[in-house]
């Protein structure tokens, strides 16, 4: 009897095995999409009526959509400095685009801990997937050296622009494509093609798409940083026309310019993407197990030829890309894990990308790094009550943790004299030029579209917006304003 006992146990090792395997992994997987020049009235869900986006509605109606939430600045990498680091712009290393002539000082540091690096440390599998932008190859910033595992698609912002590029970078090797470049920078990748052939984005999608069928059974952070819509600047000068697709799709009849049917087109484009991304979560059975968010890197452009009068895509904000005016750096996030996440929320949570690392340091249950600029948003996320601590949503054993809040949002952006702004309370105070100039001051609760200056009504105000701006910036020997 003994002896059958023990051949029956044996028998069903492989058994529970299996089922040990087949349960979904108790770390939650994260995707992070972000955008590259979306505008905060770019989609559906945030007014878009042109354009059509069906799946970042959907995440939207399923999720959580903020109206208050903030790039880490302006411009492409030093907001994604800001992402990864957790630092705003008076703290963060890397300020601003440096250009290929002085790429150096668009990396970050050795030493410096990102987001990656935090999924890392508890055990996740990392990749990045799109443009990177703070660190080449045999640089400290480097994405291998900042914690993700994989990497395929752009380094720099200039190679970027390039949508028919003839290589990408795959870690730290080049990835030939088979288009023919019209004009190339051999060095830096910039340029347009003669011959069109492998569209960058869609290389890059399916690159993301492989790594995550190979491992969606293990914790994982997938990066997706898109390079839709931004524009190729080199081509909208060489060709006359940035916006560059494949094929304009369910624009191609419309009564617009060309560059207008490719900006409508990459937007919906990169939509259809995010739609395949949550088929597969549900096709894996991880969709329960999955926060995926949503977001742009700053405000939109006009780089392409495209009109920005035409589709609005600031919606009710003043400014554009370029602009510390809200529509330059308030931008579309949408976050969405169900059974987690109320669907269908709408959160006016005041926050902005350098909170992301506090936030999955929370989830991942780790501590954060000091001296951030960081607060977690997975109080607001949870649905727990900002001002009574705990509401009847937190499980035992969860964390109590009431929503934090900032004292306030600061920005700084370093081209065209430069510029500072902070946002307290719904006062929005903007300093151009840096550190001597001028402030304009705005009430957004009554003036979203900061049309009405009340700084010499508010003397007060504006000295406390001094305050904190002379508080928050810190010089750096790699940065000042051109």
């Amino acid at each position: 009897m003994q002896k059958l006992c023990t051949l029956l146990l044996f028998a069903l090792i492989p058994v529970l095995a299996f089922s040990v395997n087949a349960q979904p992994s108790s770390k939650p997987n994260v995707i992070f999409i972000l955008a590259d020049d979306l505008g905060y009235g770019d989609l559906g869900c945030y007014g878009q009526k042109l354009i059509q986006t069906p799946n970042l509605d959907r995440l939207a109606k399923e999720g959580m959509r903020f109206t208050q939430f903030y790039a880490g600045t302006t411009v492409c990498a030093p907001s994604r400095a800001v992402l990864m680091t957790g630092k705003h712009m008076g703290h963060v290393s890397v300020r601003g685009n440096a250009g290929a002539e002085n790429i150096a000082i668009q990396s970050l540091q050795k030493g410096e801990k990102t987001v990656a690096h935090v999924f890392k440390d508890a055990g996740y599998k990392t990749a990045l997937f799109g443009k990177w932008g703070l660190g080449e190859i045999g640089l400290d910033g480097h994405p291998n050296k900042m914690g993700f595992d994989e990497f395929f698609g752009y380094l720099n912002q200039t190679h970027a622009h390039n949508y028919y590029p003839s290589w990408l970078i795959h870690n730290s090797e080049k990835y030939a494509l088979r288009n023919v470049p019209e004009s190339e920078n051999k060095a830096v990748g910039s340029g347009w093609a003669r011959e069109k052939v492998d569209y960058a984005p869609d290389v890059i999608f399916d690159k993301a798409a492989q790594w995550l069928d190979q491992n969606h059974d293990k914790p994982f952070f997938l990066y997706f940083a898109s390079t839709l819509p931004h524009a190729n600047n080199e081509g909208a000068r060489g060709t006359g026309n940035g916006q560059e697709i494949p094929d304009y799709g369910i624009y191609k009849n419309k009564p617009w310019p060309d560059p207008d049917k490719g900006q409508a087109a990459m937007i919906s484009h990169l939509d259809a993407q995010v739609g395949q991304i949550l088929a597969k979560l549900k096709a894996y059975g991880i969709d329960r197990n999955t926060l995926v968010i949503f977001a742009s890197d700053n405000g939109p452009h006009q780089e392409g030829k495209n009109n920005p009068h035409l589709f609005h895509p600031s919606g009710p904000l003043r400014g554009m890309k370029r602009a510390l005016y809200e529509g330059g750096i308030r931008v579309p996030f949408i976050a969405r894990w169900p059974g987690k996440i109320k669907a269908g929320t709408t959160s006016e949570h005041i926050g902005y990308f350098g909170d992301v690392l506090a936030t999955v340091s929370e989830l991942t249950k780790q501590t954060a790094p000091q001296g951030l600029d960081s607060i977690s948003f997975l109080p607001t996320l949870l649905g727990r009550n900002p001002h009574i601590g705990r509401s009847p949503r937190v499980s035992k054993g969860e964390a109590s943790t009431a929503q934090q809040q900032h004292k306030y949002l600061y920005f700084e952006f370093y081209e065209q004299g430069g510029r500072q702004s902070v946002r307290f309370g719904n006062w929005k105070a903007i300093r151009e030029p840096m550190i001597t100039g001028k402030v304009q001051l705005f009430d957004l609760a009554k003036d979203l579209g900061e049309t009405n200056d009340l700084a010499a009504q508010h003397p007060d105000i504006v000295k406390q917006a001094i305050a904190y701006m002379n508080e928050a910036h810190v010089d750096h020997p790699n940065w000042q304003p051109k």
